[in-house]
């Protein structure tokens, strides 16, 4: 995962999500099952630990992303979360 705080020139409102997934992820099936579960994660995750401003880029990654339980997923995201925004917080 990485993010970004955006300046306040772009409109420094709101949280926005992009999600991708090479095709090292698999054939166009198994990239869309890992953008599936990114997204629903996100929608659960992000709401509450993202911040207002910034900008996140969640990227699938081979067999941990679409095998890896849901649960587990979402606490990867959160840890994600807190790592990004110690280093956002020290800039």
């Amino acid at each position: 995962m990485q993010g970004r705080r955006r300046d306040v020139g772009e409109g420094a409102t709101g949280m926005r999500v992009g999600f991708t997934c090479s095709k090292k992820v698999g054939n166009a099936v198994a990239r869309n099952r890992a953008k599936r579960r990114l997204r629903a994660a996100a929608r659960e995750i992000i709401p509450r630990c993202g911040c207002d401003g910034w900008d996140y880029v969640l990227i699938g990654k081979r067999d941990a992303t679409a095998e890896r339980r849901f649960d587990e997923l979402c606490s990867d995201l959160e840890a994600a979360l807190r790592r990004v925004h110690s280093r956002g917080a020290r800039r």
